[in-house]
């Protein structure tokens, strides 16, 4: 019986990826997540971007027939969601209230609170 080698690069195929998040209204949702993360929000046609002062980049492209997700149930599944880390859960969840981010009635965990931005999609403030 031979034994195949398989040759293993010696670096990175890729780098970091750029996340893409699919949305009515690209502007309106880069400003939310900008506003959040205070991170630069750039808007172009059917697009905008926000970048880290580091580099980190997510971005959000106009979908014309965009079907907001259902969350926790799947007939729309969620097609995406970020988790990011706070401080103060009850600090963070009012200034993203005022963002324009909705509670979500379900709140399956103790350590971590479930939105949804303006597009419907789930984010969760968690600190830990």
């Amino acid at each position: 019986m031979s034994v195949v080698a398989r040759t293993v690069p010696a670096m990175a195929i890729a780098r970091f990826p750029n996340i893409v998040i699919d949305c009515p209204d690209p502007g309106a949702l880069a400003t939310f997540y900008g506003a959040m993360l205070d991170w630069k929000v750039d808007v172009s046609s059917g697009r905008a971007e926000i970048r880290a002062e580091y580099g980190d980049c997510i971005s959000f492209e106009q979908v014309e027939a965009y079907t907001r997700p259902e969350w926790p149930t799947q007939e729309v599944p969620q097609q995406m969601h970020l988790d990011v880390i706070v401080d103060d859960l009850d600090a963070a969840e009012a200034a993203v209230i005022d963002l324009g981010a909705t509670k979500h009635d379900h709140q399956p965990g103790t350590s971590f609170r479930v939105f949804l931005d303006p597009a419907g999609h789930p984010f969760c403030l968690c600190v830990d």
